[in-house]
This record gives structure tokens, C-alpha cells and sequence, in this order.
């Protein structure tokens, strides 16, 4: 038999459980952001968009107003591009200014917490928010700047050798999220 690297995976939450968790994410917003005309939904790419919409809808149908939601791509602002790789950056498109907005900022996972912080770079050069608070769909831990999410789907601690998998049906074909092990 050859000796072959196995990737192995375990669901976290089901498609059904993905759901569930964010409308009680969006709950969890309107509980400290009362005032949802402040409010703007800013994607991290590529996952974090897609939950910005989702939030967004489930938002809107919870206060009967819709809320303004963008993609904020932080690449150019990263410390850590020789170790992590390059990509085709995506364009960043808010659609108002961030000056004196409630800004929540989206991404699916948080891990060493550079993505977040590069993020609040790119942002500030957007306008200055009333306030920024962070939601991660899954906190992983293995932080390296002290950032820490205010919203949290599900916090999964895991080694440096597995990786967290949110799949969404728009990008992937199906929806969950799973520890993926070498």
C-alpha cells in the first residue's frame, strides 16, 4: 500500500447547524447594534462575503430594514505575504462611506488573527467607523496579535496541522463546516 498523506475530515456543523448559527448571529448584532441604520456588513474575501449576505438577509428579516453590506479585500495590507502566498486580490466594494458606521467585520475563520489586523488597515483608509467589532464564523485559536472576535459562531481549538473548511453551496457545492486533518 502506498504511503500517502489521508485527508482526513470531521463535521463540525451540518448545513442545518450553519444555518441555525448564523440567524443566531444575527441576532446576537441586533442585540448590541440596535440602531441598524448605522449598520454596515463588511466581507473579508472570500467566505466572509458570502456570510456578510447571508447575515444581511437574516437581519432584514428580523428588523424589517434592509442593511448595507460590502467586500473588504485586505491583501496589500498584509505583514505576512512571503509566508503565506500571493493571490489575485478581489475588489473592495463598500457601498457608502464607513465614517460614523457600526461596522461589523466578517470572516469565516479566525486563526493567527494577521487577516484581521490587515483588514483594519484597508479599512481605515475607507473613513473613520463610530466602532468595528469582529464575527468569525469559527475561532481557532493559534492567535499572533491580540484580536479577538465579538461575535463567534463556534470556537474549535485545533493543532497547527488541521485546518477549518466552511463550505458554502455558492463556492463549494455544499454547506458545512469541517476539521480537515493531514
Amino acid at each position: 500500500m502506498p504511503d500517502e498523506a489521508v485527508k482526513k475530515e470531521i463535521e463540525i456543523l451540518s448545513k442545518k447547524e450553519l444555518d441555525r448559527t448564523i440567524k443566531r448571529l444575527a441576532s446576537q448584532i441586533l442585540e448590541k447594534i440596535p440602531n441598524i441604520s448605522s449598520l454596515l456588513l463588511v466581507g473579508i474575501p472570500t467566505r466572509g462575503v458570502y456570510l456578510s449576505k447571508f447575515l444581511s438577509k437574516y437581519l432584514e428579516e428580523l428588523s424589517g430594514q434592509p442593511v448595507e453590506n460590502g467586500c473588504l479585500d485586505p491583501t496589500f495590507h498584509r505583514d505576512d505575504l512571503a509566508k503565506i502566498g500571493t493571490r489575485i486580490a478581489q475588489v473592495t466594494n463598500l457601498p457608502s462611506s464607513v465614517d460614523d458606521r457600526e461596522v461589523v467585520l466578517i470572516d469565516d475563520v479566525i486563526y493567527t488573527g494577521r487577516t484581521i489586523k490587515a483588514a483594519l488597515e484597508a479599512l481605515n483608509s475607507w473613513g473613520r467607523a463610530r466602532r468595528i467589532t469582529l464575527l468569525a464564523m469559527v475561532d481557532r485559536g493559534h492567535r499572533e496579535v491580540p484580536i479577538q472576535p465579538d461575535f463567534c459562531g463556534r470556537v474549535v481549538p485545533t493543532s497547527k496541522d488541521e485546518t477549518i473548511d466552511l463550505r458554502l453551496n455558492e463556492i463549494d457545492g455544499e454547506e458545512g463546516i469541517f476539521l480537515c486533518k493531514k
